[in-house]
């Protein structure tokens, strides 16, 4: 028995084509493609077995010819630094709102921050004849989207600009986010800040290291070697910089964390120091107004929504120059960005 339902069960892996529809329902070829594509000169009854047949066989149209015809396929692709990390959520959604209003379907996946990953994964995209890519980059090379971008795949990158090509870019004030949360820290008395950042490589690491600096040499004060990490944000990494930091000869008594994985291990850290440290992080975090966390928050989903927008003004034929969009920040105080110097 267990034979019999191994043959007589679905072929997966197997489509049933319009072949199948029309030896079901009893028709031609060509009346089965009229009711499919919508088409007059099929009578109701004929409609109805062709529909019933459909329906039973579970067929669905293949598209190809279509995107031959038309030169469209009605789908984008998107390629994330990590589907995991919370920052992504809200950007991802409202690539995908935008693109339904648009009567498009999103196709995304995660690069793991790795340069070749991301070349592979919108290069796949392209061989799948998406009409636009929105790349989050890994890497600083983008030299191998040329040619697709001059067959005409509409492409826009968001968060950190292309590397050795001009295309649209929308992306969050980084470096004057940075520079008003570190001001905000020297306005409450801070005069030996930390800051913990990813690696230098990154765009907005090295734009938010940028805004640290600009801070304290704006307010006359200088900056330590030991006063600044970059590299991973692997908790143990960062924790180490911490304790370092805490205990260095002249040690910090405030942290500027560069971005929300940063703070979260940095919020972790403190927690285990014998006395309050201020903070502020780039990004907000999940929880940071119930932790007064206080954070220069970026906002992700108008990064997303502007680069789909933007995405899709390039389809429908919007020519001229690439264009670089920068989104503000906010400064949100919630109380870890307060917390004064220890008296002298």
């Amino acid at each position: 028995m267990a034979d019999i339902a191994r043959r007589t069960g679905p072929r997966y892996g197997t489509r049933p084509t319009m072949k199948d529809v029309a030896a079901r329902a009893g028709v031609g070829l060509k009346t089965v493609s009229r009711v499919v594509n919508g088409e007059a000169g099929v009578t109701p009854d004929t409609e109805r077995r062709v529909r019933e047949a459909i329906e039973a066989l579970g067929f669905r149209r293949n598209d190809s010819a279509r995107v031959l015809r038309k030169g469209r396929t009605a789908t984008v692709g998107l390629v994330l630094e990590d589907l995991a990390d919370p920052f992504y959520g809200p950007l991802s959604r409202a690539v995908e709102e935008v693109a339904r209003a648009h009567g498009a379907l999103l196709f995304n996946g995660s690069s793991a921050e790795d340069p070749e990953r991301e070349r592979e994964l919108a290069l796949a995209l392209c061989a799948r004849r998406v009409d636009g890519l929105i790349v989050i980059p890994a890497g600083d090379d983008h030299r191998y989207l040329e040619p697709e971008m001059r067959a005409g795949v509409a492409t826009v990158f968001v968060d950190r600009p292309a590397g050795r090509i001009d295309a649209d870019a929308v992306l969050s004030d980084s470096f004057g986010g940075a520079r008003a949360g570190v001001a905000h820290l020297i306005a409450h008395g801070h005069r030996r800040i930390g800051f913990i950042g990813d690696r230098p490589r990154i765009h907005t690491a090295a734009e938010r290291l940028r805004g640290y600096r600009a801070a304290m040499t704006d307010a006359g004060l200088p900056v330590r070697d030991a006063w600044v990490s970059l590299g991973s944000t692997d908790p143990e990494r960062v924790s180490t910089a911490v304790r370092e930091m805490l205990a260095a000869p002249e040690p910090v008594t405030a942290l500027f964390s560069g971005n929300n994985r940063v703070t979260v291990t940095a919020v972790r850290a403190l927690a285990r120091h014998g006395r309050p440290v201020a903070l502020v992080g780039f990004d907000d975090i999940e929880l940071a107004d119930l932790l007064g966390v206080t954070v220069v928050a970026q906002d992700a989903a108008a990064l997303g929504r502007t680069a789909a927008e933007r995405l899709f003004r390039r389809l429908d034929g919007t020519d001229g120059a690439p264009e670089r969009l920068v989104l503000g920040t906010t400064l949100l105080a919630r109380g870890s960005g307060e917390i004064a110097p220890p008296a002298v």
